[in-house]
């Protein structure tokens, strides 16, 4: 066994909150579109269980920090934190809308410029996950 591991845990293994172990991420269509002061993040599910369970980790986490990282076989090449900005989560009939504004002309332009990199990256094939406190609640 490798020095510093302990029993159970295997080299390939990454960590894990225990939070996180085992738990279903709902599976969604997501959009993200700019908008005045910002940028909208779109998030619909097909499945009714799917939807009602995206919506509950929202509301039990409104207010946190919202980020968004896309992966392409199983990396992470990018994560926009979207801390420069006031997120607002809002249901919708199948799903979630975040939208991410800031008043000042600067946030609102690296908001914009995230938006710009998100999409660019899930055109280009990469899976995208939707995190709140830098847990996901959701992937495209």
């Amino acid at each position: 066994m490798a020095a510093g591991m302990g029993m159970g845990m295997s080299a390939g293994m990454p960590a894990m909150s225990p939070a996180m172990a085992g738990m279903m991420i709902p599976r969604c269509t997501m959009k993200m579109e700019k908008c005045t002061g910002g940028m909208k993040i779109v998030c619909s599910c097909d499945d009714k269980m799917a939807c009602s369970m995206l919506q509950n980790m929202c509301s039990m986490m409104a207010n946190s920090k919202c980020s968004c990282c896309c992966m392409m076989n199983g990396a992470m090449v990018c994560c926009c934190t979207l801390t420069m900005g006031m997120c607002k989560y809002e249901m919708t009939a199948d799903g979630i809308c975040v939208s991410c504004l800031s008043g000042d002309k600067a946030c609102c332009e690296m908001i914009q410029a995230c938006c710009d990199c998100i999409t660019t990256m899930m055109s280009a094939g990469c899976t995208c996950c939707l995190m709140m406190n830098e847990m996901c609640v959701c992937c495209c």
